[in-house]
């Protein structure tokens, strides 16, 4: 039998998105591999949700190229992004997971209990009746992060996953992207939260003004950043 298709590992050779007469991403040269989670950090404006959407496929580079597993076609099932603000559907907590498992090819039968398998997985098993829009904004986060597990990624883009949160409901959100790292998913995740990236990263990627400044393991980059934008950054002074 063939192996399945792998998306890994997601390389960015000289990627560019220019919009207009605006360079967004420029010359971008990156390599998403399987492991621990890689952390895009910088300030707001630096590029990092785009370079996100471009890993994920949802932007065709303006030059350089993507590849997935090899592969440049960008179609997949095994890639799943959550927003900064996601969306919740006019149902159920439960009933947006089975929506999402109703998208995502699982059988109706098997829906109910996938749905209470990923609830637990995000801690709201309690909760699968409430309506996802009363929510409290930590628990629709992870709500998202259950939606986006419905289709069993091989790869989790998050975009800010716990900006505006309290410390209890990041510290939730993070300790679900514990338990997806440790059962073998790749995490790609935005966040302008240093407690946050020191915390969950394998690697670290410093973004500003469209480029890569610096790229290393979260050890490194925390310990010894090799750049002068990556020691202002580190250091908390502001990145202009």
């Amino acid at each position: 039998m063939r192996a399945p298709l792998s998306d890994l590992p997601i390389v960015l050779e000289d990627a560019a998105v220019v919009v207009g007469q605006l360079t967004i991403l420029n010359d971008v040269a990156l390599t998403l591999a399987a492991g621990a989670p890689t952390v895009l950090v910088g300030p707001n404006g630096g590029g990092k949700t785009t370079l996100l959407r471009l890993a994920m496929g949802l932007l065709a580079p303006s030059h350089g190229r993507v590849t997935w597993g090899g592969r440049i076609d960008a179609a997949s099932t095994r890639r799943a992004i959550v927003f900064q603000r996601p969306v919740m559907l006019r149902r159920s907590a439960e009933g947006n997971i089975r929506y999402a498992l109703s998208a995502a090819g699982v059988a109706r039968s098997e829906r109910a209990a996938r749905a209470a398998e990923l609830l637990a997985l995000v801690g709201l098993s309690e909760l699968g009746e409430r309506p996802a829009r009363k929510l409290s904004g930590g628990e629709q986060q992870r709500l998202a992060l259950a939606r986006a597990l419905a289709k069993e990624p091989q790869v989790l883009f998050l975009d800010e996953p716990t900006a505006s949160l309290d410390p209890a409901a990041s510290k939730a959100v993070e300790d679900v992207i514990r338990t997806v790292t440790a059962r073998g998913i790749k995490v790609v995740m935005a966040t302008h939260d240093l407690g946050s990236a020191r915390r969950l990263a394998g690697g670290v990627v410093l973004l500003h003004r469209g480029r890569i400044v610096e790229a290393a393991d979260a050890a490194t980059f925390f310990a010894n950043p090799a750049t002068r934008e990556a020691r202002t950054f580190v250091a908390g002074e502001l990145l202009i």
